[in-house]
């Protein structure tokens, strides 16, 4: 795994990490829980995960702003070196040519 120079971005990795662990739980639960629930309870389940899914969509949604904005290129050789623009290399840029 990569670490995250920006704090933020490292912050909504871990929150990604935490809800998708968090849903993972949840699914698991309704398989271990009687088809006689209580219907309050479902209901509540139902609004966390929609609430986790959102959650989730957020967070990946700044961390692949980040991630555009940051990209490097994965391969250091020439061929792969001369494709980029050395103005893609920061977020300041001109941006792509």
């Amino acid at each position: 795994m990569v670490a995250d120079s920006d704090s933020r971005i490292a912050w909504h990795r871990a929150q990604v990490r935490r809800h998708r662990e968090t849903l993972r739980r949840i699914e698991t639960a309704k398989f271990t829980v009687s088809e006689n629930s209580d219907s309050r309870a479902v209901a509540q389940a139902q609004k966390t995960v929609a609430e986790l899914k959102d959650k989730i969509r957020q967070s990946e949604q700044v961390i692949a702003v980040h991630d555009r904005q940051a990209r490097r290129p994965l391969a250091t050789d020439l061929r792969s070196l001369s494709n980029i623009h050395w103005s893609d290399w920061n977020s300041q840029g001109t941006g792509p040519r």
